[in-house]
Order: C-alpha cells, then sequence, then structure tokens
C-alpha cells in the first residue's frame, strides 16, 4: 500500500497514458526530420525495457546508469527505472573517462544505457566504461558496439502492472557536476521530487499543453525537475535540440511557453542579436513607436521565444542589466535558486512577484537561515536524503536537519535574496585580504565584449581579472577593445573597497567550456582549474602595470 502524500511522477504518467493516448509527447529531431512518441508509444517502450531488465534478473533498488545527451529515449530508460522498481543514476554526457569509471563503480551500477554523445567525447568516456560491463544503447542515435534498444526489446511484452512507488523509496542518485573535487552522490527519495512537482505546479501555474524545450543536460537536476518532471504534471509536450548547429531552428520549430536557460545561454542569444544590430541602432530602432513593437516582436520570434510565458534562468549569477536589456525586448527572464542536494528548490523570482538582482524570495515550504559566517542554511522536504556511501561528507552538509549551502547570501527588509559568493570561491591576496570575486565579476560583465569573467588574485597584492571575449568583440581592433575595457576597469574600480580593486584586466586567449575543463557540465567556472592554467601568470600580470593586458 502506497504511503504517497503527493502524487510520483509515475501516477501522473498513468493519467496520461490513460486519458492523452494517441497526443503528442516527445519530439525528437534527427536528420532534419521530426519524431513523435506519443503518451502511449512512449510508455509502450518504457514498459517493455521494465519488463526486459526484471526479466534480465536485476533486482528491485538495482542502480541503471544512463550517459546520453537529452533524447526521447534517455526519458524513457528513467520511466523504466520508476516502473520497475530501479534506482536511476544519470551521468553528464561531457565528463572525463575517469569520472564515468567512478560514477559507475562508486553507484554500484549494473548496467549502462550509453546514448546520443558527441564523437569526441564518447571516444574519451567510453575509456571509463570497465571491460565487460553491460551496456544497451539507443536507437539510431546511440553507440556502436552494443547491443541496441530495439533488438532487445523485440518479442518483449510490456510491463501490465502499475507499480506505484512508497516516496521512501530512493528513486535516483544524481553525481554532482561540482566545480571542485570528486563528484558525490545525490541521493533523492521519491518524496523530496515528488514534492516539488507539486509545488512548481502550483507556484509557476502551469496549464495544459505546455511546451518544453530540453537542451540542458537532463543529468542536472534543474532540467530533469523542470523539464523532465513538470510536463508529467500538466500532460506537457517535449521537443529536443538535435545539435548545437540546428538547436537556432529546434528552438523555434518548438516555440515552447516555459523556457529554461543558464546565463551564458541568455548570454550567447544577446551577442546573436548584437551581431544584427549594434547595441545603439537597436536601442534607437526599438525606442520607435509602433516600429520598436514590431522589432522587438521580430526578435523574439526570431530566437523562438515570443510565446514563452515564463523564462527562468539559474546554476550561476546573472547581471541584471542582461535581465533588464529583455525585459525592454518583452522577455521577462526570472532568476532562480536552488541546488542538487534540495531538488532546485529553494527560492525563486515568480511572475508579478520579482526583483532583479536577487533570485527572489524563500519558497513555500522551505525554511532559511543565514549563519554568522554568511552562508545560506535551507530545510526542506526536498533536501536530500544523504551523499551515497559518504557519511562524513553527508555530516558536514547536514547539521542538525539544516542544509548546509557552501553559498554565502543576504536577505533584504522585504525578503529578497541575493547570492554574493560561495564560501571556497572567496580568496586572500598576498596583503591577507579576503576577495569575494562574484560581485565584482558581475560588474564587470555589464560590458557586452566581455563574455566570461573570472576575478583571481591569491598570491598576488590586487585581484586582477581573467576576460574572454564575445564573438563579436573578437571581430574588432585591439585598441578599440583597450579602450572599452580600460573604460569598464575605471568605472568599476571606485564602487569597490580598496583591497578589491582591479589590478588589470587579461584577455585571454582560449574560451572556456566543459571539454577543456574549466567549466562545468552546468557552465560554472571551475575556480580551481582556471588557477591551475593561469595561476604561475598571475604575478608577471600584476607587475606589468595597470590596465589591459593580452595572454
Amino acid at each position: 500500500m502506497s504511503t504517497n502524500v503527493y502524487k510520483t511522477p509515475v501516477e501522473y504518467f498513468y493519467d496520461w497514458e490513460q486519458n492523452k493516448a494517441n497526443e503528442p509527447y516527445l519530439n525528437q529531431p534527427i536528420d532534419g526530420s521530426w519524431i513523435t512518441y506519443t503518451w502511449k508509444e512512449f510508455g509502450q517502450e518504457a514498459r517493455k525495457m521494465a519488463a526486459y531488465l526484471k526479466a534480465q534478473g536485476y533486482e528491485s533498488g538495482s542502480k541503471i546508469a544512463i550517459v546520453s545527451k537529452n533524447c526521447a529515449h534517455w526519458l524513457m530508460v528513467d520511466m523504466a527505472c520508476m516502473l520497475g522498481g530501479f534506482i536511476s543514476v544519470p551521468i553528464y554526457p561531457n565528463v572525463a573517462a575517469e569520472t564515468v569509471e567512478y560514477i559507475l563503480k562508486h553507484s554500484e551500477a549494473k548496467l549502462l544505457f550509453v546514448g546520443k554523445l558527441d564523437q569526441p567525447n564518447w571516444d574519451v568516456m567510453k575509456h571509463g566504461v570497465p571491460e565487460g560491463f553491460s551496456c544497451i544503447t539507443f536507437p539510431r542515435l546511440g553507440q556502436e558496439g552494443f547491443p541496441v534498444w530495439d533488438d532487445v526489446l523485440e518479442g518483449v511484452e510490456p510491463l501490465g502492472e502499475s507499480r506505484v512507488p512508497d516516496m521512501d523509496e530512493i528513486m535516483t542518485i544524481i553525481y554532482t557536476s561540482g566545480t571542485t573535487g570528486t563528484p558525490k552522490g545525490v541521493v533523492h527519495k521519491y518524496r523530496s521530487l515528488s514534492f516539488c512537482m507539486s509545488q512548481f505546479n502550483d507556484l509557476l501555474k502551469l496549464k495544459p499543453n505546455e511546451r518544453f524545450f530540453s537542451y540542458l543536460p537532463l543529468s542536472h537536476i534543474a532540467e530533469r525537475m523542470l523539464v523532465g518532471m513538470c510536463p508529467l504534471v500538466v500532460g506537457g509536450s517535449i521537443h529536443f535540440a538535435q545539435s548545437l548547429d540546428t538547436f537556432a531552428d529546434n528552438l523555434r520549430h518548438c516555440s515552447p511557453t516555459i523556457f529554461l536557460g543558464v546565463p551564458r545561454i541568455w548570454t550567447k542569444f544577446q551577442m546573436g542579436v548584437f551581431a544584427k544590430f549594434s547595441p545603439s541602432k537597436l536601442r534607437m530602432l526599438t525606442s520607435i513607436p509602433v516600429l520598436g513593437g514590431v522589432i522587438k516582436k521580430k526578435i523574439r520570434e526570431a530566437l523562438g521565444l515570443n510565446q514563452a510565458r515564463i523564462c527562468l534562468t539559474g546554476a550561476a549569477p546573472i547581471p541584471v542589466s542582461l535581465l533588464e536589456w529583455y525585459q525592454k525586448l518583452g522577455i521577462g527572464i526570472l532568476e532562480v535558486y536552488g541546488m542538487t542536494e534540495n531538488s532546485a528548490y529553494s527560492h525563486s523570482n515568480l511572475p508579478g512577484d520579482f526583483k532583479f538582482g536577487t533570485v527572489g524570495k524563500v519558497l513555500p515550504g522551505v525554511e532559511m537561515k543565514i549563519t554568522d559566517e554568511g552562508e545560506i542554511c535551507l530545510k526542506c522536504e526536498a533536501n536530500l536524503v544523504e551523499y551515497y556511501k559518504e557519511p562524513e561528507k553527508t555530516a558536514e552538509t547536514i547539521r542538525d536537519g539544516w542544509l548546509h549551502t557552501g553559498d554565502v547570501g543576504e536577505i533584504d527588509s522585504e525578503g529578497w535574496v541575493r547570492i554574493t559568493g560561495r564560501v571556497k570561491d572567496i580568496f586572500k591576496t598576498s596583503k591577507a585580504k579576503y576577495v569575494a570575486p562574484n560581485p565584482i565579476e558581475m560588474k564587470l560583465s555589464k560590458n557586452a565584449n566581455i563574455e566570461q569573467v573570472c576575478v583571481v588574485g591569491t598570491g598576488i597584492p590586487q585581484p586582477i581579472g581573467l576576460v574572454v571575449l564575445s564573438e563579436s568583440a573578437q571581430k574588432m581592433g585591439r585598441e578599440e577593445l583597450n579602450t572599452s575595457l580600460e573604460g569598464t576597469l575605471n568605472h568599476v574600480n571606485p564602487m569597490l573597497e580598496h583591497h578589491e580593486r582591479l589590478q588589470k584586466l587579461v584577455v585571454v586567449k582560449e574560451p572556456w567550456t566543459p571539454e577543456n575543463g574549466l567549466l562545468t557540465p552546468t557552465l560554472k567556472i571551475k575556480r580551481n582549474q582556471i588557477d591551475k592554467v593561469y595561476g604561475s601568470h598571475y604575478e608577471g600580470w600584476y607587475e606589468g602595470g595597470k590596465g589591459v593586458a593580452w595572454e
């Protein structure tokens, strides 16, 4: 007998499997064409795979790993695990072979689903799969050398039973992308994710037939929660991105009603607009009555966001100037805050109740306190159970029932919360002064020529800023860029405490990406890796005097 308080993901699925059997659920682009799976077709595939896994002797509670970019079969595996009583273990589709091997062994996974992966990534990652490890690959989007989904399911009858998981069953172990150290396995029961699905439905006022666009890794809690789970609540549909080259066309085709983007994506969109209209020309054109409205609508349509009633951003800080820029185009972006450890549920700006520069207010069902050191701590039904097989790390993070987030923040008199940095990001200069880099980076990033920025300074008297230029800035002359960057430096420094003022900005050659190890799979800067790559140059750059330098 179930002891459920909320509906689990499978219970929502059972409803749509019956009531919307022949309506589209998943839309997968392959080679320029769209393959659509109805709720019934999705259910048949998931039920067959659940039946197959049970027939192979996998016991309830067995760990089943998934390594794939977002696609229809990723969600089929996830549902098959829920139907069969297995525990899903997602793996990011762009991690090192060592990470793949670590997660498979640490989680005690019995089987790995290998799906849609970029070939250069898989060529590296596959060496982390132990020899002889059981694998199944996806049809049309999978990898060679493994049994194929369609083949293993040939002749398999779909699982007939419709089990309802207990809230205290473990649903998934999500390994953090992590900006430092070995990934930790965050254990979540059905209770936490089911609670969040119910809350997000109420807070976002989700409507029937919402359209979602899936491109951020489903192995990340925010994408899995909002785009993987929330469509189940209202019977919404999901469109996937095929590739980076087709991203814009796929997004326009979907024209989502709910869209989640990390700050880097929102910056990329803006840079794309600036490639066609200079910022000054765009300001002039959009200020003209009637014509301005037409141009704004054209831009929204070109981005594929003209029908998006809710746009969200999270995972990293976003400049207020960027939020204001989008608002002028008629695209309201709501900043949210959460983490793997609390199912991405703790704070959010909401439609009609938002304040730029904050991550919103504490959400219903969440208790918050801020320690004397400024660290945000949370209690909520959405919190993790533990870090898998890591009792010491669990005890460090959960103390007296409070989740210690590692984020430094503040709350104003009206309840709006600002995140000002990470406890571990604060560094000490050679003058023994502590510097929080995040607020400084937010000020620097208002310059549209800067796409990525990281403030560093360990071992030197004053901080310096490392800068990656935007695509449009890379076409500009060095003299013009020097003037622009020096102007930003001269504008920002007087706003800072003396020990925070930047000695210089250094333009680095190589963009920071997950592939070169300088960003996490969720596009957060790995500050320790930045220090490893550039740290030997800090002293020389500092001693070179004030202003702008080029790597």
